[in-house]
């Protein structure tokens, strides 16, 4: 099923892309898209989930604020339906570091606690994710319990 996530990955992300788009900023979106689908999946978005993604977004990625906004537009509009999240996670295993999957598994469990409540939505769409990445279950549970002692 080609959803509206899919067509934005088909937008920025794709090989076939008329704007050559530069690798490095192609995984900040894949990134930044995994992280909107994680405040959007128990159906209840808070302001602080909101303030926590524009924060780790602007900390971790140089994304214009059009891409951020279209980014957090497409997932208010898009939820749960049946997406591909392999596109996203095959393009972020091809070209980042072990460190660097475990980092963004981080900010995913920040995005999940952002309201102080794990959703079991939220960790289950945490664990496929971290699954896909390929991210060991010990680094999974470690940086649970890191972002757990830092709120």
């Amino acid at each position: 099923m080609l959803t509206k996530l899919q067509a934005f990955f088909n937008q920025y992300l794709s090989e076939k892309t008329e704007n050559k788009i530069p690798l490095e900023h192609q995984l900040q979106l894949a990134s930044a898209a995994l992280m909107v689908e994680m405040i959007h999946v128990d159906d209840d978005v808070t302001e602080d989930e909101e303030k926590q993604i524009r924060r780790l977004i602007k900390q971790r990625f140089e994304l214009s604020k059009t891409e951020v906004k279209d980014l957090i537009r497409l997932a208010h509009n898009e939820k749960h339906e049946a997406t591909d999240y392999y596109a996203f996670t095959s393009l972020l295993n091809a070209h980042y570091s072990q460190q660097q999957k475990i980092e963004l598994v981080q900010d995913l469990w920040h995005l999940a606690y952002a309201d102080n409540h794990l959703d079991k939505y939220e960790e289950h769409l945490l664990r496929r994710l971290a699954d896909l990445l390929h991210v060991p279950h010990k680094d999974f549970i470690r940086t649970k319990h890191k972002v757990i002692k830092s709120t």
